[in-house]
This record gives structure tokens, C-alpha cells and sequence, in this order.
């Protein structure tokens, strides 16, 4: 590990997966999805070209797998442009360091990130109590401490482009974190939402394992407000898209995905909002 760099203090492997696991799926000819464990990474780039990125870095002790699927998908020797941070929860950034290591790429994300990823300070705990199931309940034994990869942070850019990205656009979408954000590509309505909304219930153990498809609301145990978390699924759901990679949950698209969204925005109180829990009012 970089003498410059660390993961945090709290970084283990995580049990935890779904039938999902270990696959990849491609719905665009450029843009590929991977499964890992419970959490979803994004590489954007034509398989045959030289130029592509990569968008958050998976789950704690992830790093090698990742850099097995960037292999097989585009060359051993072919490092990413850049890699793209939605948000930087331990789900997010559990292989960075080790990516960081073999590919020595510039790390880019919301300013209003940049303290959970420069390690000073913590995210607030995930909330043990707050309305759910049992992946609630145990959240506890998540990560939550800051990782430090300052030399390799650079912040997005004020003018909403994306470098190495022609085309795509970062939408600020706070809610579920202070600097998470969203990407979209206008040409062909394609979203990369992160955990701005979902689509798998997270808190639910059995729903999570076997993927059952359905629009949810950021994760309950890590989501510290809910009216910027409302706001940000209003923003995302006009844009109409036709397709979305969320942060957990298999990509949907077409009506299912936009009629979705819409019930989302229309009942966000009555069925993303926990009806208790320490951050919500």
C-alpha cells in the first residue's frame, strides 16, 4: 500500500453478496456493469479503444478483483483515464487504494466529498435504528471511517463536464451524502445514479440477495437527509432517462425505469422516508 495513501482504519471484508455476484452485464456497447458482492461498478469506454473510465471502486478488499474485470474487459496494460467517484462510502471506495497502486489515475469528485476521501473526518454512523430490515439492524458492522487518497483527488469541474467523458454531464445529488453525485449522457438518456435511488429494497436481507427489481429511495441506514435526497430524485427523474446503473440493484430501463421514478417522486415521504429513525426529522 502507498505510504501516501490508506484505506480506513475500518476497511475488512464484508460477507455479505447476491445471486448477482461475479457478473458483469454490458447495455451499451461502451458501458459495462459489474456486480461485487452487493454493490455495483461502472466501466464506461469502447472495449476495443484505449480510452476508457472507471466509476467508484467497489467494496473493501475489492481492489484485485476489480483490476481482473478492467483486464478481461480491456487489456491488462490499458489503465482508466480517470476513475469517478459518486460518493465515497466504503461500498464505494473499498478497492481504490489497490487500483491506485497499479494505475496511478486521477480520482475525481464533488468537492463537498473531499473530507471523507483526504481522512479527516467520518462519515456519521449508519443508523442501527432506523426503520428497515435486517441489513439495517446490522449495519453496524459497516465501514465508516475516512480513506486518504489526497494525491490523487482532483475536484469535478465547475462547468458539469466530465474530462475523458465527451458528452456526459455530473449532477449534483446530495442527500444520501453532502457530495454524492449522478452522471447522465443526454445523447441516450443514460443515467449512472449511484445510491440516489436504488433499485433493490437495501435494507431488506432477502430482497438484496436475490435482486427483487424495484425502485427504492437511497439506502435507510446511511442516509442523513432526506429532503436533499428528495430533490436529487426529482432532478434525476426529470431527466427522463432511458436506462439506469444504479449503485445496488440491476439496471432497468424503458417505462418500468421513468414510471418508477415517478411513483418515487409522487409518494417519496410515504415510501422512501423511514417512518423513524435519528436522521429523519
Amino acid at each position: 500500500m502507498r505510504d501516501d495513501m490508506r484505506q480506513s482504519d475500518d476497511n475488512r471484508f464484508i460477507p455479505m453478496t447476491t445471486i448477482n455476484a461475479g457478473k458483469g452485464r454490458e447495455v451499451r456497447p461502451d458501458i459495462y456493469y459489474y456486480t461485487n458482492q452487493i454493490v455495483n461498478f461502472v466501466m464506461v469506454g469502447d472495449p476495443s479503444g484505449t480510452d476508457w473510465v472507471l466509476i467508484d471502486a467497489g467494496m473493501p478488499k475489492s481492489g484485485h478483483k476489480i483490476l481482473e474485470v478492467a483486464t478481461e474487459r480491456f487489456s491488462r496494460n490499458n489503465r482508466p483515464s480517470a476513475i469517478f467517484l459518486t460518493h465515497g462510502h466504503f461500498d464505494h471506495v473499498g478497492g481504490i487504494v489497490t487500483l491506485l497502486e497499479e494505475w496511478e489515475t486521477p480520482v475525481y469528485a464533488h468537492p463537498a466529498e473531499f473530507m471523507y476521501l483526504s481522512g479527516r473526518e467520518a462519515y456519521d454512523e449508519p443508523d442501527t435504528r432506523v426503520e428497515g430490515g435486517l441489513l439495517a439492524k446490522i449495519s453496524s458492522i459497516y465501514p465508516h471511517e475516512p480513506i486518504d487518497i489526497t494525491p490523487a483527488l482532483v475536484p469535478l469541474p465547475h462547468s458539469g463536464n466530465l474530462p475523458g467523458l465527451p458528452g456526459w454531464k455530473w449532477i449534483h445529488t446530495p442527500g444520501h451524502t453532502p457530495g454524492h453525485v449522478s452522471f447522465f449522457r443526454e445523447s441516450d438518456r443514460t443515467l449512472i445514479a449511484g445510491d440516489a435511488f436504488v433499485t433493490v429494497r437495501t435494507d431488506s436481507f432477502y430482497k438484496v440477495i436475490i435482486q427483487k427489481e424495484e425502485i427504492n429511495g437511497p439506502p435507510r441506514y446511511f442516509t442523513t437527509d432526506w429532503d436533499a435526497a428528495f430533490e436529487s430524485v426529482k432532478k434525476l427523474e426529470a431527466l427522463k432517462p432511458e436506462i439506469a446503473i444504479t449503485g445496488h440493484g440491476p439496471a432497468m430501463e424503458g417505462e418500468e425505469l421513468r414510471s418508477g421514478l415517478k411513483e418515487l417522486v409522487d409518494d417519496f415521504y410515504e415510501v422512501a422516508v423511514p417512518m423513524y429513525g435519528k436522521y429523519v426529522k
